[in-house]
């Protein structure tokens, strides 16, 4: 997922932009919002530099009820910000694979 992170501020500024996920149906019992990725940035005063945070398969997985890791078919919800809070959010469909 790539966001544009700007420094609204007057002086030179760092940021940790989060990003999280949320299985919406899962076969068991899953995390509301888990941590998967993270990047911290230096921004000059009024800069705007974009940031890419890779969704692969290995955020995906977990282990399901045979202890065997797997990624499931369904929705995602995706959250990207600078908290656990206040975020943007995107939803990702996994499809079943051949």
């Amino acid at each position: 997922m790539t966001v544009d992170v700007t420094n609204t501020g007057k002086v030179k500024g760092d940021e940790v932009v989060q990003m999280y996920l949320r299985d919406e149906v899962s076969s068991v019992t899953r995390p509301v919002k888990e941590l998967k990725g993270f990047q911290r940035i230096t921004l000059a005063a009024g800069e705007t530099k974009r940031v890419t945070l890779k969704i692969t398969p290995e955020k995906l997985w977990f282990y399901n009820r045979e202890m065997r890791r797997v990624v499931e078919p369904g929705k995602f919800v995706i959250m990207i910000g600078g908290n656990s809070t206040d975020h943007l959010t995107q939803t990702l469909e996994v499809t079943a694979g051949n």
